[in-house]
């Protein structure tokens, strides 16, 4: 009977033993609460607990990275931008790390975003593409500061990219069509009205000016139907053509005028 207890005790003691023991890895730390409340901290190594009384809560204190999602920000000059951002991080006191904030990496990510628009905010855009060091050592300390109070330490924070904002990038791209496009449209006016003055300077030498321009006129009106016809989707459209005949016509009109008054004006001074 006493073997038994003893056997018993012993079974007990060997196990309150292995339960009581805790190795924390190198590059961890881990906090002790007793019955809710905070006791202390156990550093890397060999660590004893009281079993089914002491809670062991594991944490790393290895540098961490902070991923921040793309963010908008306006620059000093109102120009809309996206900045990509990371940042690099470790816990220096795990207690306050623990306690002081209920989400720890949501309360640094909303610091960066802040002070990072903060940043962007004091530079005009041309600053802000050229300054990214200038932005990272700029936000870093005022981050490690704050930080500090939660228990953690800022090491260092990279901003990645800094790119024009989706809408202003639709903005520019559509300017830029338009531009081209009214270019490409002055262009073909321009070809247009020369061809015409082309064609009014050459039906002037021509004594039968007027039978050469109504064949014209047909010719291309003929054309354009076959061209509109072309297509199943198209509508037939009737034009006039007298209208463009008349129209060149009265560009070639100023033309014989002008060099009629200069026939007069030299049969005058022969006279």
């Amino acid at each position: 009977m006493i073997e038994s207890l003893l056997g018993a005790f012993t079974l007990i003691i060997l196990g309150y033993m292995i339960g009581s023991v805790r190795i924390i890895d190198q590059g961890d730390e881990a906090l002790v609460q007793r019955l809710g409340q905070y006791k202390r901290t156990l550093k890397p190594g060999l660590n004893f607990v009281i079993p089914f009384i002491d809670t062991v809560l594991v944490e790393t204190v290895r540098e961490q990275l902070l991923d921040i999602d793309p963010q908008q920000a306006l620059t000093k000059d109102n120009v809309p931008i996206e900045v990509d951002a990371i940042i690099f991080w470790r816990i220096v006191e795990l207690q306050k790390a623990y306690y002081a904030v209920e989400d720890l990496e949501e309360a640094l990510k909303q610091l960066v975003i802040t002070s990072l628009r903060g940043e962007i905010g004091r530079l005009t855009l041309e600053e802000a593409v050229s300054s990214t060091n200038r932005i990272n050592s700029e936000l870093r300390k005022p981050l490690d500061e704050t930080a500090r109070k939660w228990g953690i330490e800022v090491i260092r924070v990279e901003v990645q990219a800094i790119n024009l904002s989706s809408a202003l990038r639709d903005s520019l791209e559509q300017e830029q069509i338009a531009k081209s496009q009214k270019k490409v449209a002055l262009s073909r006016t321009e070809a247009t009205v020369q061809s015409i003055e082309e064609l009014a300077r050459a039906l002037q030498a021509q004594p039968n000016a007027q039978e050469v321009l109504r064949y014209l006129v047909a010719k291309d009106y003929v054309n354009a139907n076959l061209e509109i016809g072309k297509s199943d989707n198209s509508k037939i459209v009737f034009m006039d053509p007298r209208a463009l005949n008349e129209a060149i016509t009265d560009l070639i009109r100023p033309n014989e005028f002008e060099q009629g008054t200069n026939n007069s004006s030299e049969g005058n001074t022969t006279n």
